[in-house]
């Protein structure tokens, strides 16, 4: 199984609103007691055995919009389908600290996504969506490159923490929909 965070590489980029796919992964490796130590296909992985099952969180390298290129290598290499893999992403569409789990979608407004599903020619995978607001006052590339205010990096702190137990229960479960309902009411819990 695939766990796929996105966000853009290099420390301009960390704490940022569009790097929140990377932060829920490193949640979910704390958690499991990993380290991202091997970089291949274009991304920087962390891999640990569920029984017989490997289990690979990636942080693709590739700057979100190229997102698909590393998801592409990654299915090649470790022979998965689309279902055997997770996504997890920002949100400029869903309010703040929000969070939305489907078991597949369209791309809506995110590029990465966009280039995922290009990459792919479909969008039939699972996905976690963080909310991640948006400011109407400057242009979205500006927001989504920022780094976040306090208050609502406290806020973003919480619901990565529990999108990264998300990621855990749909590890040991592969149950998209269990989890979904789930997670998808407790964001009201978070705020």
């Amino acid at each position: 199984m695939l766990i796929i965070g996105l966000g853009n590489p290099t420390k301009t980029y960390e704490n940022t609103y569009h790097n929140i796919g990377f932060m829920v992964v490193d949640a979910v490796a704390e958690k499991l007691s990993l380290k991202f130590k091997d970089k291949e296909c274009s991304s920087f992985t962390a891999k640990k055995y569920n029984g017989e099952e490997k289990i690979i969180l990636a942080k693709p390298q590739t700057y979100m919009n190229l997102s698909g290129d590393a998801v592409k290598q990654l299915m090649g290499k470790y022979k998965c389908e689309p279902k055997d893999f997770l996504i997890i992403f920002d949100d400029l569409d869903l309010p703040l600290a929000s969070i939305r789990i489907r078991r597949s979608g369209s791309a809506g407004t995110h590029n990465g996504m966009r280039h995922i599903i290009e990459c792919l020619g479909s969008g039939d995978f699972p996905r976690i969506r963080l909310g991640i607001g948006k400011d109407l006052d400057i242009p979205l590339v500006n927001y989504v490159t920022s780094r976040m205010n306090l208050a609502d990096a406290e806020k973003l702190r919480l619901a990565v923490q529990a999108a990264a137990d998300a990621v855990i229960e749909y590890i040991e479960s592969r149950d998209i929909e269990a989890v979904a309902r789930k997670y998808n009411a407790l964001q009201k819990n978070i705020l």
